[in-house]
């Protein structure tokens, strides 16, 4: 996922920068990328018109999600791109049995949330071309918030 396209070369480049990933790019699926302490997934698995998923494109994928989240069971920090991915987090843990959070979360980017049991939020904006060529989402901006992220996984957790 993201792989061989603008929004990955930001992704890939702020997870390297934060030591998620062994080089800045990926560009097809043999190209050495790995992954350390991250997992990317999606909300949706196909690129919608526009890059406006309906909401029945969100629920038809649900299914899918939920069964990644299940399989993870040692998350402590989660990145929500765009509004859209931080919903969906949000409701695959309800629908996953998880109790609310302690406050309820509100998506600013670089906006952190407790959401109990050892379980960090941070909200990102998208990096689609839409937000990068605009400069509502800088290198900068992006780095920090897997950058904040590596702090996050880098404290001692709770017993």
């Amino acid at each position: 996922m993201f792989t061989g396209d603008r929004s990955g070369d930001w992704l890939f480049d702020a997870l390297h920068h934060a030591g998620f990933a062994n080089q800045p790019t990926s560009v097809h699926a043999a190209d050495g990328l790995r992954l350390r302490d991250a997992y990317i997934t999606a909300t949706i698995r196909c690129a919608p018109p526009a890059n406006k998923p309906l909401p029945a494109e969100i629920l038809t994928c649900r299914p899918y999600l939920l069964d990644e989240l299940r399989l993870l069971d040692r998350v402590r920090v989660v990145v929500g791109l765009g509004r859209i991915g931080w919903d969906a987090y949000l409701r695959a843990r309800r629908a996953l049995g998880h109790g609310p959070p302690p406050v309820r979360p509100v998506f600013a980017h670089g906006a952190t949330s407790d959401l109990g049991g050892g379980v960090t939020l941070i909200a990102c904006y998208h990096p689609s071309q839409q937000n990068t060529f605009t400069g509502k989402l800088t290198r900068s901006m992006l780095r920090a918030v897997f950058t904040q992220a590596r702090r996050i996984l880098e404290r001692p957790s709770e017993p």
